[in-house]
Parts: structure tokens; sequence; C-alpha cells
């Protein structure tokens, strides 16, 4: 064993829609933001007092598939990753560092009606079709002609 560990479990609520961007020979990236919060009673004045972190999350082709199509802005899911950062240039040429979670697994925590905002009834499976409840996904995602994500 090498004696190091880059692993990150986070669980948190999307800030925005997974945006996907597809490259020369059928693979994309998924890029989403994940917001995840700290509670505290601050002891001097017993208020209370929420800290919101936001992570910028990468998942990668069936997979960042799988999240534009079920996941949407306030959904809870849970992911396991990588942190990795990137070095970049701006317009004006001055260096830009951006750390991302490079998704390796996730888990969606919200089911369809409390995606859709409470007790709407659930339909028929033969109707439409559903939003998992809690789907885990692994990369690497084998390829087949399958749309489910399970």
């Amino acid at each position: 064993m090498s004696g190091t560990l880059n692993k990150v479990m986070l669980i948190g609520h999307l800030g925005d829609e997974v945006k996907l961007h597809y490259f020369d020979g059928g693979n994309c990236i998924g890029r989403f933001p994940l917001a995840t919060n700290e509670t505290y009673t601050n002891r001097q004045t017993n208020e209370r007092v929420t800290n919101t972190e936001w992570h910028n999350i990468v998942v990668r082709n069936k997979a960042a598939e799988i999240c534009e199509k079920y996941l949407s802005k306030g959904d809870k899911v849970y992911i396991e990753g990588r942190l990795k950062t990137r070095k970049w240039q701006d317009d004006k040429g001055a260096d830009r560092y951006s750390t991302e979670i490079q998704c390796t697994d996730f888990t969606f925590l919200t089911t369809k009606s409390e995606s859709q905002g409470g007790s709407a009834p659930t339909p028929n499976p033969q109707q439409s079709e559903q939003k998992p409840s809690s789907t885990s996904v692994s990369e690497p995602l084998v390829e087949d002609n399958d749309d489910l994500p399970f």
C-alpha cells in the first residue's frame, strides 16, 4: 500500500441542475454544485448558526447521464469520490485553481414524491418512468443499451 488516501464522502443538496458536456467519441462529463451544512449553537449568544460549504462535483460518462436524468436542484444525494485540483489560466493569463470532487459512487436520497414537493400520489409505473428512491452507481460503469440506472 502506498500509505496515502484521497477519499471524500458527502451528503448534501444540489445547488443547481446537472450540466452535461459531451466530447468527441461519445464521452461526457457532468458538473453540479453540492451544498453541505454545519449547524451549531453559539455558546456566547445562544444563537443557532448555520454554515454552508459548497463543493464542485464532477461525474463522468454513463453516471453523468444518470445524474442529469434523475437529479434536480434541491435533491439530497450521497457522493463518494476523491479530491482533484485543476490548474488553468483565465483570460488575463493568470493562473487559477479549482478544487473538485471526482465522483466515483453516488446514492440518490430524495424520493420522487419528495422531489415533487410532498404528497403527490404515486403514478402507475406503466404510465410513467419513476425516479429511484435510493440508487447506487459505481465507476466504471459498464456500457449497455439499457437506460435503467440499476
